[in-house]
C-alpha cells in the first residue's frame, strides 16, 4: 500500500491508544514500498494534559514506521507494533498479527490542574501485549480499504499492573494521487487495576486535594473518532520522499473514567486533540 496508509496508521495510533490501523504492505509491487523501507517524522499535538483532563497542552511525538525483512513497524502512542503476516500482492482480504509495546506516562508529567497535582504523580507503565487485526481491500474505488483489529495489552513495569484492550475500525481511501485521508473508529476497556491506578481517590488522596473519595472499577474506558488527511508534496504518494498530515480527533470519557471525580469535577468528560506533522520515506 502507498505512503498515506502509513501516515494515516502512525498518526492516529499516536492520537488513540487503542488505535491499531494493522494495515499490509505487501501489496505494493511498485515504487519505494515494493521492498524494505522506513518512514521517520515528528509531529505536534495539542490535547489534554491527562485522561479526563480539560487543560491542554502542546507536545511533540516521533514516527517511525516501516517493514525490513517481511515485518511491518506500525507505532503506537509511546511504542510500536509489529505484524509478522505477510499479504500476498493481490490478496483481497488481509491479515496481522503480532506483538505490541508502548510507554505510558499519563499523570508522569504535564499535570496543570493544582488540585489533581496534590495527589502526587503516578509511574510510568511499560505495556506489553499482541495485536491482531483484519483488512478488506478494494471495497467501493478499487484502492480503498477497510480494517478491524484490536490490541491488548498488561502492564510490564509495576505501575498500574493491569490490563487494557480496545478495538478499532478504520476506512482509508486516497482522493487523489497525492494525498488520502483516513477514518478510525475506537475504544477501550480496562480491567480493574487500572482503573484504580488512574482513576480512584482514596480516602488519604481526598483528604489532601479536597475531592470526594471514589473507587473506580473495571468497564469500558472511551470511544472515540479520529480524521486524518495526508499529502504528498511531490504529488506521487508511492514514491516515497516528503509528506504531510493533519488529524483532528474526539474522544468521550465513559463509566468510571466519566464519573470519576478526576473527570467529573476537575476535567471533562469531552476530549479533543488537534495535531499536524512531516514525515520522510525512503
Amino acid at each position: 500500500m502507498n505512503r498515506s496508509i502509513k501516515l494515516a496508521a502512525l498518526a492516529l495510533a499516536i492520537l488513540a491508544p487503542a488505535t491499531a490501523i494493522a494495515q499490509n504492505d505487501e501489496r505494493v509491487d511498485q515504487g519505494v514500498y515494493a521492498g524494505d523501507y522506513l518512514t521517520v517524522g515528528a509531529g505536534g499535538f495539542y490535547g489534554p494534559s491527562y485522561e479526563g483532563s480539560d487543560d491542554y497542552v502542546l507536545f511533540p511525538a516521533p514516527l517511525v514506521q516501516g517493514r525490513l525483512l517481511g515485518v511491518t513497524i506500525s507505532p503506537r502512542a509511546g511504542g510500536v507494533a509489529l505484524d509478522l503476516v505477510p499479504d500476498g500482492n493481490d490478496a483481497k482480504v488481509g491479515f496481522s498479527l503480532g506483538p505490541v509495546a508502548t510507554i505510558r506516562r499519563d499523570r508522569a508529567s504535564h499535570i496543570k490542574d493544582p488540585v489533581v497535582k496534590t495527589l502526587g504523580k503516578l509511574d510510568t507503565a511499560v505495556e506489553v501485549g499482541a495485536n491482531a487485526g483484519v483488512t478488506v481491500y478494494d471495497l467501493l474505488t478499487g484502492y480503498d480499504s477497510v480494517t478491524l483489529s484490536a490490541d491488548a495489552r498488561w502492564d510490564v513495569a509495576g505501575a498500574h499492573k493491569g490490563m487494557i484492550w480496545g478495538p478499532s475500525l478504520s476506512y482509508f481511501t486516497p482522493v487523489s494521487k497525492g494525498a488520502a485521508i483516513n477514518l478510525a473508529l475506537s475504544a477501550e476497556h480496562m480491567d480493574g487495576d487500572f482503573a484504580d491506578y488512574y482513576f480512584t481517590v482514596t480516602p488519604a488522596g481526598s483528604a489532601v486535594s479536597g475531592l470526594p473519595a471514589y473507587q473506580a472499577g473495571s468497564g469500558w474506558k472511551n470511544m472515540g473518532v479520529n480524521l486524518l488527511a495526508g499529502i504528498d508534496f511531490d504529488g506521487d504518494l508511492t514514491n516515497g520522499g516528503l509528506a504531510g498530515f493533519v488529524t483532528g480527533g474526539y474522544t468521550r470519557m465513559l463509566g468510571d473514567a466519566k464519573r470519576t471525580p478526576l473527570t467529573s469535577i476537575r476535567g471533562d468528560k469531552n476530549q479533543w486533540l488537534v495535531g499536524a506533522g512531516l514525515a520522510f520515506t525512503f
